[in-house]
């Protein structure tokens, strides 16, 4: 198993995840902002073409590369429905009962009929101190395979800050542009990024669960 996980290891580039920061191999550094969406379908010609116009000269005002990414997960309602069965059997009430089974047996009707998928929306941000139009072509093309040699991404704390806060300086110039059309966009946290980056490399393991129901109360009137 170890032998397993250290040959998988070689090919996954990220070295650490702290301060909402994540940390490659190759000591680049990457911020990732949660984004809202704008159902674009919706809105008048002339709504599209000045939002068309206003993210072209978004992406004209950077100076450095951003990767939009967006994933989608099958919503996992196993949790959400054996949460409900279990109050269900706990009800004295009977016509809390039925209406409890009649309300399970909707949601698996509907989930049977229906690929309910939900997407999310991030712009990843990078900073490296490394300017990559010096590096050779050797270096070139390990980062083209993601085949970093160095493992040990490690700064010293000064360091980190400095790049951090240069970072960080990205991070709101492209909060500031997505929101100026409209889009909210929130930089994810140590541990969101920890969980990200686990379902990426997880996609078979995960799906997005619904929160479990409080406590199940009869409606009067």
């Amino acid at each position: 198993m170890s032998e397993n996980k250290a040959s998988l290891d070689q090919y996954i580039d990220v070295f650490d995840v702290q301060e909402g920061v994540v940390i490659a191999k190759d000591k680049s550094l990457r911020a990732i902002l949660m984004c809202s969406s704008i159902n674009f379908a919706l809105k008048s010609s002339q709504e599209q073409n000045a939002l068309i116009y206003a993210f072209q000269g978004f992406l004209n005002s950077l100076d450095f590369f951003c990767q939009i990414v967006i994933t989608s997960r099958k919503l996992n309602m196993t949790n959400y429905l054996n949460v409900l069965q279990e109050q269900q059997t706990k009800q004295t009430n009977e016509l809390l009962q039925v209406q409890v089974v009649e309300y399970i047996n909707f949601i698996k009707s509907l989930t049977e009929m229906n690929n309910i998928m939900s997407n999310n929306f991030y712009v990843v941000i990078p900073f490296s101190a490394i300017n990559t139009t010096q590096q050779g072509a050797f270096s070139k093309l390990q980062n083209a395979f993601n085949l970093q040699t160095k493992k040990d991404a490690t700064f010293t704390p000064d360091l980190f800050q400095q790049y951090k806060t240069q970072l960080w300086q990205r991070v709101e110039f492209v909060v500031a542009g997505l929101n100026s059309f409209g889009i909210q966009a929130v930089p994810l946290e140590t541990q969101e990024l920890i969980e990200l980056l686990h379902n990426f490399y997880n996609p078979v393991d995960v799906g997005i669960e619904l929160a479990e129901p409080g406590e199940l109360q009869p409606q009067m009137g």
